[in-house]
């Protein structure tokens, strides 16, 4: 009864969306565990491109059970529409599940998000302003609305209301908005449960059974390690955990379900958003990177910012994981880049040099990464399909990292497409 977890090893937009999508086609369901609509998984089926922001990447393959978890906060807004979207392409829906306890983004949540930022100013966490945060808060303070609700006119009215009342005063902004009539938003919200209603079901006892049953679960989680809110650069994170752990309290499976952790990581690093980045090329290399990669968000379309892939940090997302296998993605965007660095250790702004990962905020916004240089290599690697056919140089790229990580990189990405990925030797 195999679950797999798949984790972003990094600041998100690693491809997970790839390698989910590539192992859905032989297991027996998936499952997104957290966050919202504030992340997107690429997936590239032969010619076509697929942008997804809450619903699973599995969704491509016909009628296996495909879930959004109880850990997802729902944007309802944003789901119909790309329920629409899918319909719209052909794509069969019949898969699609929805917990009843996953958790809904409300206007007032959106409203809140961006007033939020615009009061921190320059010390602004660079968030997406779709919602999420707040959503969140709201679960934790028990006032948040649940899928279920959607269902109950009366319970969500009240439910409503509930969570309008302290709000009054950050919302005073807004206070004329018709978004926030609280007949018109509970008359709006019963629309989108009555549009949903026939994928709702207990997703977790959906799990159990599959598992039980001897089917293989996908565990896809969004955003990326170092976005934990617990494990993460913090303040400078998402408002969940990505981490692998997640899983069980996103999905409502127990620790022993989990059999695999895939971390996944590019070639390179890439962050979006404010934060430390220890490896960041601020510069016209960094500038080439994002050229060369593609590197700008599914959901925002922000420029993301380049840099070195740092093993120290990869070391650290290894550890409070507990990765089995590393995928590395986009090796492809390095072919032609000269020598390559790989940030093996960092100093601080005493001088000490550190192996691990610090602890410390103010430690971690003054490091400075240390490089061992890789030589590179200069073919293309867009047609390769297997290991042997790599340079030298790419196969020795990938070994040190493995090494340094103590963890084996199984698959490699070379593009988009989902035929662009190795499997590797163990």
């Amino acid at each position: 009864m195999p679950g797999i977890v798949i984790v972003g090893a990094q600041w998100g937009d690693e491809g997970k969306g790839k390698l989910v999508d590539l192992m859905a086609e032989k297991a027996d369901g998936v499952i997104r565990y957290q966050g919202g609509n504030n992340a997107g998984h690429t997936i590239v089926h032969g010619d076509v491109t697929w942008k997804f922001h809450l619903i699973p990447s599995g969704i491509l393959y016909s009628s296996k059970p495909c879930m959004i978890g109880n850990g997802v906060v729902i944007d309802p807004v944003v789901l119909t529409g790309e329920l629409d979207g899918l319909k719209g392409r052909g794509v069969d829906l019949s898969g699609l599940k929805i917990s009843a306890n996953a958790h809904l983004i409300m206007p007032y949540h959106l409203m809140l998000d961006t007033a939020g930022e615009a009061r921190l100013g320059k010390l602004q966490i660079g968030t997406t302003r779709r919602g999420i945060g707040p959503a969140y808060m709201d679960k934790a303070a028990r006032l948040g609305i649940r899928v279920q609700d959607l269902l109950d006119e009366k319970i969500l009215k009240k439910k409503i209301a509930a969570a309008l009342a302290p709000k009054k005063a950050q919302l005073r902004d807004w206070e004329k908005d018709p978004a926030l009539d609280l007949q018109s938003m509970t008359e709006e919200y019963l629309a989108y449960g009555n549009r949903i209603e026939q994928y709702i079901t207990d997703t977790a006892k959906l799990v159990h059974e599959e598992l039980k049953g001897g089917g293989t679960i996908i565990f896809e989680g969004a955003q990326g390690a170092m976005l934990d809110i617990d494990h993460g650069t913090y303040p400078f994170v998402t408002s969940s955990n990505p981490i692998a752990g997640a899983a069980c309290v996103g999905a409502g499976v127990g620790p022993l379900a989990i059999n695999e952790v895939w971390g996944v990581a590019k070639a390179y690093a890439t962050r979006v958003g404010a934060g430390p980045f220890p490896t960041e090329l601020d510069n016209e290399f960094g500038e080439t990177l994002r050229k060369a990669g593609g590197e700008f968000g599914t959901t925002t379309g922000r420029p993301r910012r380049t840099g070195w892939l740092d093993l120290v940090q990869l070391k650290y997302a290894a550890r409070i994981n507990g990765f089995s296998h590393l995928a590395i993605t986009k090796l492809d965007v390095l072919s032609g880049l000269g020598d390559l660095k790989l940030c093996t250790s960092y100093k601080t702004n005493t001088g000490a040099e550190l192996d691990d990962f610090p602890y410390h905020q103010s430690v971690v916004h003054h490091l400075e990464p240390v490089y061992t240089t890789l030589p590179g290599w200069d073919e293309d690697l867009t047609k390769v399909r297997e290991e042997k056919d790599l340079p030298d140089a790419a196969r020795e790229y990938l070994a040190f990292i493995a090494h340094e990580v103590e963890v084996p990189v199984a698959m490699v990405g070379v593009g988009p497409a989902r035929d662009q990925m190795i499997t590797m030797s163990a």
